[in-house]
């Protein structure tokens, strides 16, 4: 049988020697693995995307927004510790949704205020303040520095009202609020809602305001 001749390598012009094969054997293994190990990363990242787009796909969605219905009463008891003035609590009729209640600092005026945030049955945004202490500047800011528009009473509590619905400058929230006074209490409510649903929330608070005169 023939000797077969070694195999004349292009980039050398010549047969490898056995050292020369042993470095090219040696090199490829090493790319094969690299190639191997690259493959192995893309087919696990394929694999986890896969299971994303499959939990993405079974999990439940809803298009209406998660609306908080917070109780109330039970953070006022929490927050009611080492407060002299009682926290008003309103009872209001069935269709109002509490998105907030806490205990707020004004660091520019130094004035706490019990806040408690509504809901209206029409969707729009009526907010509670009891300032303890408070002072005009801390009742103007919350109420964009606006100027009272007239004088209500409602069971027997007289209110400021500010009513700037129609106004064309930004006051944010600050639509339609009523002030009032008790002790050391200022009672700041304001919001988008309709001066009959702020009525109904003055009214829910008036045995509170009453208390304190």
């Amino acid at each position: 049988m023939a000797r077969r001749e070694p195999r004349v390598v292009a980039e050398l012009g010549r047969p490898e020697t056995p050292e020369e094969t042993a470095a090219r054997k040696a090199d490829d293994a090493v790319r094969r693995r690299q190639r191997q190990t690259v493959r192995n990363l893309v087919g696990s990242l394929l694999a986890s995307l896969a299971v994303v787009a499959v939990i993405v796909l079974i999990v439940p969605r809803s298009d209406v927004p998660i609306e908080r219905d917070i109780d109330v009463p039970a953070v006022a008891a929490q927050a009611q510790a080492g407060i002299e003035p009682q926290l008003a609590v309103p009872e209001l009729p069935e269709g109002w949704r509490s998105n907030a209640a806490e205990l707020r600092d004004n660091r520019a005026d130094g004035v706490t205020a019990w806040y408690a945030g509504y809901l209206t049955p029409s969707d729009e945004y009526a907010g509670m303040y009891q300032g303890l202490d408070a002072n005009p500047t801390w009742t103007a800011d919350l109420l964009a520095n606006t100027i009272a528009t007239g004088v209500t009473t409602i069971d027997g509590v007289e209110w400021t009202v500010y009513d700037n619905r129609e106004t064309t400058a930004e006051v944010g929230n600050a639509r339609y609020g009523l002030v009032t006074e008790a002790g050391d209490s200022t009672f700041v409510l304001l919001g988008t809602a309709s001066p009959e649903e702020f009525e109904t929330l003055a009214r829910a608070i008036a045995p509170a305001v009453d208390a304190q005169r």
